[in-house]
């Protein structure tokens, strides 16, 4: 489960466009599910959740430049048509950047209207920037960048205590239970969450269970204070939660509801990945995981560093 690199909540920008004329270039990377409603039209036309260019009469195409917001290795591309039917590009191509260099993710590809065009991507390098290129023009609803980010060994180092488990220090949701209402790498986005619906929520269990996810940090690390966050949850809340790893419970404790939980450990041990229990559902905002990187843990994230560029 590979999060989104250019989401705009982890901090990415759409840079540039050659054209907007119909639908703004800064839809791309918006969280959610692009939305439609037939009846919306606006002095530039159809109005869609996207980014839609003008018809060429001229050779050539158009393209998107999008600054990641966690730079990283690319895994997986998703050129999202969804609600573009008669208007969609026939074909893509995806190009990342790194040290000033444009190389091709993805070659020039057919898409398909009105659907997620998912295309896994084989490359090793650090990438910072993506570039969209549609050929010859027309909308894309979302342009999704999944992938692992790669952090700058020499600015976690000079940051000394970081949230390993931050989407741009490399922390990453393994596994989930139920993602019914939200989705768990929202627990591991920069920034306070703005409302209940930038967490992750689970359904209303109707069995003798509980939910549960699992969260890989950016290294190697010993934990020093684990935050549980709930603002926003007031009437679904966890009763409690339970943080583990690796047959160690490193935190138990009582949940309330709209409150920022910060909780000191007392010599945790190395850590890699973290399984957190919520009794019995629930939603939680977001969980931070405050370290410091291990001596194995920083010599791993500088052979990653050094292996991608």
């Amino acid at each position: 489960m590979y999060p989104d690199l250019a989401l705009r909540t982890v901090g990415g920008s759409v840079v540039s466009a050659t054209d907007e004329s119909f639908a703004a270039k800064e839809n791309l990377i918006v969280p959610g599910p692009p939305v439609f409603d037939p009846t919306t039209f606006g002095h530039r036309g159809k109005v869609y959740d996207g980014w839609e260019t003008r018809r060429r009469r001229t050779p050539g195409h158009d393209e998107a430049v999008v600054r990641l917001g966690a730079p990283g290795i690319v895994r997986r591309i998703v050129v999202d048509t969804t609600w573009f039917t008669g208007n969609y590009p026939p074909q893509a191509a995806v190009d990342g950047r790194a040290d000033d260099e444009w190389f091709e993710l993805v070659p020039l590809s057919d898409l398909k209207g009105d659907s997620e065009n998912a295309i896994d991507v084989r490359c090793d390098r650090r990438v910072t920037e993506v570039r969209l290129r549609i050929v010859p023009d027309g909308g894309v609803a979302r342009l999704r960048v999944f992938g692992e980010a790669l952090p700058d060994p020499a600015l976690i180092a000079a940051l000394g205590t970081v949230d390993l488990a931050a989407v741009e220090n490399g922390g990453h949701v393994r596994d989930v239970s139920n993602r019914f209402y939200s989705e768990p790498q929202n627990l591991l986005l920069p920034g306070p969450a703005r409302s209940m619906g930038e967490g992750w929520e689970t359904a209303r269990r109707r069995d003798s269970g509980n939910d549960w996810v699992e969260i890989g940090l950016g290294v190697e690390s010993r934990i020093a204070v684990v935050e549980l966050d709930t603002r926003y949850f007031l009437h679904n809340a966890p009763a409690r939660a339970v943080l583990g790893t690796a047959g160690r419970t490193l935190v138990d404790t009582d949940v309330e509801p709209d409150t920022v939980h910060r909780i000191v450990l007392q010599d945790p041990g190395p850590v890699t990945d973290v399984r957190l229990d919520i009794h019995p559902d629930g939603g939680l905002s977001r969980v931070r995981l405050w370290g410091t990187p291990t001596e194995a843990g920083r010599q791993a994230l500088q052979t990653r560093w050094h292996q991608a560029h």
